[in-house]
């Protein structure tokens, strides 16, 4: 099919052009129906992760008020734990099986794990751990990311990867910036709600975000088993037979061929670290902010929530201009372009001038408490008693005194860099690594390269939240910076072996 050997260079999010009238037949619109469907369970994969992050601390101290901040931190890592352990699996079936599959199990794990969620309350003892089970199997839900990167990089040629990866990681920003929104929307039900007698639901703002979720995976797996069609293209867009694919039709021109694997290896480092920056950004935005702005949790939950999706509207343009931009240029220097803007925004939050942040110990004096008296039981004592809640960086972190305030002005700046640099680093890791994989399937190093984030996604949190507590932003983001460093470090070491399979037989895709 010839027609499919030079496809236009756009994929655009909604409707895709071909090159020529004769390109409309059945399996060239066969196969964008199905990647369309792929981006779709993208953003639903998104959506399950941040519709009730929101919601989850108080829903937690509601139906177990054994819970702890520490406990929070376990169910937060729940998550990323069960992603990071399923992708392999996943990806692995859908090397062997067609990836309706897996999809459909993936799926229906997010679904009951959903319900399950919905229901912690029941229980009579033990409550938090049933949350946390829960969330653990969306995690493993989750898995199926491995699986749709695998199907859009087989399904695509090499002309079409970059622009069809970054429209699905469009649709993953969009689920980011929607799942909070819908939990919003959900808020007026209350935390009483409703309760519904005949199946012992209560619905309310807890409970109500995560029974959407449920109704989205059932959307999910009917389009999954109605749409999707297993399509293998060769990187010229020519439809061939996967080892995957139980059908008759298709050609197979499968060729002898041997990975890279120190491109493979670097690319899944360099995929760690860029997850481990935007989940230590995650984390540290809430702290940061109370301590250097003295904004109440109110007030940091709101303005947070307000920037967070700035960003995600940032990162939506920027996956626009990358697939403009990677035509131009190509995919490794806007890889190594966003890694120098990481570093920039890290670089601004470095603290500077002699401007000290407001410390807490001023509202305990204000509140004529002896300070040899504070303790943790006076401090919790205080909390309670008055109508003004504590504000500032808390005393107990002794560099407080000594480290200047970091400015809104940089903490805006850097949330503009970092909402350039990572989603422009995302795609392009991917984007690069199933170039690097060539024709092959791709479900097991898919799996590895899903895991290398979920782990990141896991790391981080407990590294910075010590590094941040202990030492501060001037060493926690010194530290980071070193990191982006030798992020960059990597990639120019192994610049001329992050090339697209073909490129490394003497083939080049015009």
């Amino acid at each position: 099919m010839s027609q499919l050997s030079d496809p236009d260079d756009t994929t655009p999010l909604l409707r895709d052009e071909a090159s020529s009238e004769d390109s409309q037949d059945e399996d060239y619109k066969s196969r964008w129906k199905s990647i369309r469907v792929m981006y779709f369970t993208m953003f639903l994969s998104s959506v399950g992760f941040t519709i009730v992050i929101t919601s989850l601390w108080p829903y937690l101290q509601q139906v177990d008020d054994s819970a702890n901040a520490t406990f929070l931190g376990w169910v937060v890592a729940a998550y990323s734990l069960g992603q990071m352990l399923a992708s392999p699996i996943f990806g692995l079936w859908s090397n062997y099986r067609p990836h309706r599959e897996p999809l459909v199990c993936s799926i229906t794990i997010n679904l009951l794990a959903n319900i399950y969620y919905a229901y912690a309350y029941l229980p009579t003892t033990n409550n938090k751990y049933h949350v946390l089970v829960s969330r653990a199997f969306v995690g493993v839900g989750a898995g199926n990311v491995a699986v749709v990167r695998s199907f859009v990089a087989g399904a695509t040629s090499l002309k079409e990867r970059t622009s069809a990866m970054a429209n699905m990681s469009a649709c993953q920003a969009l689920g980011f910036i929607l799942g909070p929104a819908l939990q919003a929307c959900l808020s007026f039900i209350g935390e009483h709600g409703v309760t519904v007698k005949v199946i012992d639901l209560q619905l309310n703002m807890y409970t109500a975000p995560a029974l959407l979720a449920t109704a989205f995976c059932f959307i999910n797996i009917l389009l999954v088993v109605f749409l999707l069609r297993d399509h293998h293209v060769d990187e010229h867009g020519r439809q061939i037979r996967a080892i995957n694919d139980t059908s008759e039709d298709g050609d197979d021109v499968r060729e002898e061929q041997t990975i890279d694997q120190v491109a493979v290896l670097t690319s899944n480092v360099l995929f760690f670290i860029i997850m481990f920056f935007f989940a230590v950004f995650e984390t540290i935005a809430t702290p940061l902010s109370m301590d250097m702005f003295a904004w109440t949790r109110r007030e940091a939950v709101l303005y947070n929530g307000i920037i967070i999706c700035c960003i995600g509207l940032e990162s939506i343009l920027v996956f626009l201009v990358v697939k403009v931009a990677s035509q131009r240029v190509g995919d490794r220097p806007v890889l190594l372009a966003g890694l120098a803007i990481i570093f920039c925004g890290f670089f601004i939050l470095l603290p500077w001038g002699n401007q000290y942040p407001k410390i807490q110990w001023a509202d305990i004096k204000n509140n004529s408490m002896n300070s040899s008296l504070v303790s943790q039981t006076s401090k919790a004592a205080i909390a309670s008693n008055n109508s003004v809640e504590p504000t500032g960086c808390p005393y107990e972190q002794t560099w407080c005194q000594y480290t200047p305030a970091i400015h809104l002005a940089q903490y805006i700046s850097s949330d503009i860099l970092i909402g350039v640099g990572y989603p422009a680093c995302n795609v392009m890791s991917y984007t690069l690594y199933s170039k690097i994989l060539g024709p092959k399937p791709q479900g097991v190093y898919m799996g590895l390269l899903t895991a290398s984030g979920s782990g990141a996604r896991t790391v981080a949190p407990i590294f910075v939240s010590q590094a941040y507590t202990i030492l501060g932003p001037r060493w926690a983001f010194s530290i980071i910076c070193g990191i982006v460093l030798g992020a960059i470090v990597i990639l120019s070491s192994v610049y001329r072996r992050l090339l697209p399979f073909p490129g490394r037989h003497g083939r080049t895709i015009q």
